[in-house]
């Protein structure tokens, strides 16, 4: 292999004998994930409090029936669990990250576009997700001095830019430890989260006098309505959670490829989204209808909750958990994905450290200006449209690898950036490119254009079935030509 080949350059730095490199296909010897690391991946990602709100309010504001709620996100469970195997297989098999298995359908160049796309939405997310976790610090240390921190400057007292920068550096510490660390930590903050539920869920218990259960069933048996209704509101819910997910679903491969093997990826992908989803929406059901009982309103903010308990332990309990869930889904969701999408751009030159590093610099502006800034110029919408140009992607991806590919890639190939079977004209494969790019307008217009905003909720599955049958013609058309 001559030096063009990434896999065998001797750069960066050695992370707890890792490989020297991000990119690289991970050894034997560093897939260690077993099911229950698949499942807490999972875990983190749903624990966040968004996840909460959005969990609580299906009951509540889609108009349907509990069974119908259930139904929908179960089903959501199970379609999102098997896409996830479907972009996850090639990082199982290979080693290999989402950036080096979008080489092989858009070329050794072209896979910048997705990497730089996955990148771009996962450094702002980064920096935001950093701040709000840094609330949850500053929550702690009020609870406990009783500071409230002063003068505000750019939107944040002094006890919150305290907390910002130090929930900033404990990231750091976290990824300059290795992926070893990474995956020891969302170990851990998926089931300390689920047992601070279970204790939330018990203590509310307690003050609604054993009337929790009654609430629940109440919202749990939220008036149904007819036939059509109800379908169309289990339509619009498996939708959201499709959304909610898509992000993990096409950089899966990011983690995939720590798992001892695919049997292991597969359990670890049942218990983690279906079963994993029936558990967090049980919890977030009982935890609202204890609410009710007691602060007489279905509250879906968990911090309103603990905030109305007037409890100081249980409000230090509480920030430890957000903390904890809050970081959990920001390495999952934004940090890897960042990581190995910036480091894709130059690969003999970027180490893991290095592009963590670069993530950190931009979560610092980012997260230090949303509140006083960022927040209010409407820059998320621009963010989340660019996640969603990365749909077409994923069916291209999906289209090559089990349609053209048979589940087969070359690796040296993979790394070699100047030339060999993904190469292609120049780095780039035209016809990959074209598909996505006909593919992401549909993508766009769904979130810009009225007309097609009843498409909102299915634009991420209509957008990877778009790009995969338009590549899918396009590539035929280039092997007769």
């Amino acid at each position: 292999m001559t030096s063009t080949h990434e896999t065998h350059v001797t750069h960066g730095d050695t992370l707890s004998g890792e490989s020297t490199h991000t990119l690289n296909p991970v050894s034997e010897d560093e897939k260690t994930w077993g099911w229950f690391a698949i499942f807490n991946i999972w875990a983190n990602d749903v624990q966040s409090l968004f996840g909460y709100s959005l969990v609580a309010s299906l009951f509540i504001s889609y108009g349907v029936g509990g069974w119908t709620a259930f139904a929908a996100l179960i089903f959501a469970g199970l379609f999102v669990m098997w896409m996830v195997n479907l972009s996850g297989a090639a990082g199982e098999k290979y080693g290999i990250p989402y950036p080096v298995f979008a080489r092989a359908s858009l070329g050794t160049a072209g896979s910048n576009l997705p990497a730089i796309l996955r990148a771009t939405v996962a450094v702002f997310w980064y920096g935001v997700q950093v701040y709000f976790a840094s609330t949850a610090l500053a929550l702690l240390i009020r609870s406990v001095t009783g500071i409230e921190g002063g003068t505000e400057i750019m939107g944040l007292t002094g006890v919150d830019w305290l907390s910002f920068l130090l929930v900033w550096a404990f990231h750091i510490f976290i990824f300059w430890r290795g992926m070893g660390w990474v995956e020891t930590f969302l170990n851990i903050a998926g089931p300390f989260v689920y047992v601070v539920m279970i204790g939330l869920v018990v203590v509310l218990w307690q003050r609604s006098d054993g009337q929790l259960l009654e609430a629940t069933a109440t919202i749990f048996a939220n008036p149904e309505g007819t036939f059509w209704t109800e379908l169309k509101g289990f339509v619009a819910i498996v939708g959201t959670m499709v959304a909610y997910f898509a992000a993990v679903m096409i950089n899966f491969s990011d983690f995939s490829r720590y798992a001892k093997d695919k049997q292991t990826m597969v359990i670890g992908n049942l218990a983690g989204l279906p079963l994993n989803m029936i558990l967090f929406s049980a919890l977030a059901l009982l935890t609202t209808g204890g609410a009710a009982v007691v602060f007489g309103e279905e509250i879906i903010n968990p911090t309103e909750i603990v905030e109305r308990t007037d409890s100081v332990l249980l409000g230090i309990i509480a920030a430890i958990t957000f903390f904890a869930a809050t970081v959990g889904i920001n390495l999952v969701a934004n940090f890897i994905p960042a990581v190995n999408g910036i480091s894709n751009l130059a690969p003999e030159k970027i180490s893991f450290r290095k592009a963590g590093l670069i993530t950190s610099v931009f979560a610092l502006v980012i997260g230090g200006f949303w509140n006083s800034f960022i927040s209010q110029f409407g820059i998320s919408g621009f963010v989340n449209t660019l996640g969603a140009t990365l749909a077409p992607i994923f069916g291209i991806m999906i289209v090559d690898y089990y349609w053209h590919r048979g589940q087969h890639l070359d690796e040296d190939d993979l790394y070699d950036m100047k030339g060999g079977t993904y190469h292609y004209q120049n780095g780039w494969n035209h016809a990959a490119v074209k598909a996505f790019g006909l593919a992401a307008i549909f993508s766009v217009a769904t979130g810009w254009v009225p007309w097609f905003s009843f498409l909102s909720g299915y634009a991420w599955v209509i957008g990877a079935v778009l790009g995969g049958l338009i590549y899918n013609a396009f590539a035929k058309n280039n092997a007769t030509a």
